[in-house]
C-alpha cells in the first residue's frame, strides 16, 4: 500500500497549527503557534484578535511544518483542514489557506470536523487502536459521549445541554481568581485542596441519561463564593477548585461507565483538552481497571488543539472518499458526523 502524506492545518480557536502526517498515524512534524499569552490579558479568547494572529502566523507555521518533515508541497498527497466547529473568523483563515494550496498544487482538499480530530489523536498516540470504541470528548467548547462504530462513523450518545466541561472550568477559574486558561490552573490548585470541602451538585438529565449539564455546578460555585463573601467568611481557593473538579470529573466518568454498561463495549477513549486533567485520568483508570476495560488517552500535547489530530482524521476521511471543492466554507457550529 502506498503511503499517503497529508499536510494538515488547524486554526479553529487560538492555536495556529500545521503538521505532516503519514497514513493517519505517523507524525513527521507538529508545529503549534499558541496565542495563550495574548488572550490571557483579556481573560479568554478574543475572536477578532485570534483571526488576525492566524493571518500573521499561518504561512510561517506551514513552512516550518514542511521543513521539519523534510519535504515540500510537491511531496504532499492531500491537504486536510479544520472547517468547523470553532470561531468563524479563525476557521476562515485556515480554510482559505488550504484551498489556495490545494488549488495551486492540484491536490485533493479534505475538510475535517474539529471534534473528529480530537478522537483521531488517539490513533496517533496508540498505533494499535481500532474502532469500535466509546469516546468521551471533553474540551473548552464540547462535551460529547460518542460511540465510534468505525473510522469516520460516529453515533452521539450524549452531549452537554449548556456549558461544556472546559467552559465551566474557565468560568470557575476566573471566579476564584486563578485566571485563564482555567483547566490547567484548577487542576494544579485542586492538588492542594480538599475535594470534600464543598458538596457541589452533579446534574442528571431526565430524558437522556448520557447527556451532561455543567451550568448548575458553575452557578453553585458562584453562589457559594457570593454567600461567603457577604458573610465575610474565608474562601480557600484550593478547596473550591478541588470540590468543583470532583463534581465535574465524577459526572463525566459516571456517564461514561453508564454507556459502557449499555453498549457492552470493552474499549474506552478520552479526547479533547480536558482529557489531560490528572483527576479525570486517575478516576477513569480506576473505574476501567475495576471493569476490565482497555483505557486509551492521548499525551497532553495531543489533547489540546493541534494539526496532528487533523492530519489523522483527514487521512481516514480521504480513504473513505471524502473530497471537498472550492466552495468549502467555515461552519462554526458544525456537528459531529455532518459532511
Amino acid at each position: 500500500m502506498e503511503d499517503v502524506k497529508i499536510l494538515a492545518i488547524e486554526s479553529s480557536c487560538d492555536e495556529t497549527a500545521a503538521a505532516v502526517v503519514v497514513n493517519g498515524r505517523e507524525v513527521l512534524s507538529n508545529v503549534i503557534s499558541s496565542q495563550i499569552d495574548l488572550h490571557t490579558l483579556y481573560g479568554g479568547v478574543v475572536p477578532e484578535i485570534a483571526s488576525r494572529k492566524h493571518i500573521e502566523n499561518i504561512n510561517f507555521v506551514i513552512e516550518k511544518a514542511l521543513s521539519d518533515a523534510g519535504c515540500t508541497l510537491d511531496d504532499i498527497d492531500a491537504i486536510g483542514v479544520t472547517y468547523g466547529p470553532g470561531l468563524v473568523g479563525a476557521l476562515l483563515v485556515g480554510v482559505a489557506e488550504a484551498k489556495a494550496i490545494a488549488f495551486a498544487k492540484d491536490i485533493p482538499l479534505v475538510g475535517v470536523n474539529h471534534i473528529e480530530g480530537h478522537v483521531c489523536a488517539n490513533y496517533v498516540e496508540d498505533k494499535t487502536l481500532e474502532p469500535p470504541f466509546l469516546c468521551l470528548i471533553v474540551s473548552g467548547g464540547h462535551t460529547h459521549l460518542v460511540m465510534v462504530e468505525d473510522y469516520c462513523q460516529y453515533k452521539i450518545l450524549g452531549k452537554s445541554r449548556d456549558d461544556a466541561a472546559g467552559e465551566a472550568f474557565d468560568k470557575v477559574a476566573r471566579a476564584i481568581g486563578l485566571g485563564y486558561p482555567g483547566g490547567p490552573k484548577i487542576d494544579k490548585a485542586a492538588k492542594d485542596g480538599n475535594p470534600n470541602a464543598y458538596d457541589f451538585p452533579k446534574a442528571k438529565i431526565a430524558d437522556n441519561p448520557f447527556d451532561f449539564s455543567f451550568s448548575g455546578v458553575k452557578s453553585a460555585v458562584l453562589n457559594e463564593l457570593n454567600a461567603r463573601t457577604m458573610k465575610g467568611e474565608e474562601i480557600v481557593t484550593e478547596d473550591v477548585a478541588a470540590s468543583f473538579q470532583k463534581s465535574v470529573v465524577e459526572t463525566l466518568v459516571e456517564r461514561a461507565m453508564l454507556a459502557v454498561e449499555e453498549t457492552g463495549v470493552k474499549k474506552i477513549v478520552l479526547a479533547g483538552g480536558v482529557a489531560s486533567n490528572t483527576a479525570l485520568r486517575k478516576l477513569f483508570k480506576e473505574e476501567c481497571e475495576k471493569r476490565g476495560l482497555d483505557f486509551y488517552y492521548p499525551s497532553p500535547e495531543l489533547c489540546t488543539d493541534n494539526a496532528v489530530m487533523i492530519g489523522s482524521a483527514a487521512y481516514f476521511e480521504y480513504k473513505n472518499g471524502t473530497r471537498h471543492g472550492w466552495d468549502l466554507n467555515a461552519i462554526p457550529n458544525l456537528k459531529l458526523g455532518e459532511k
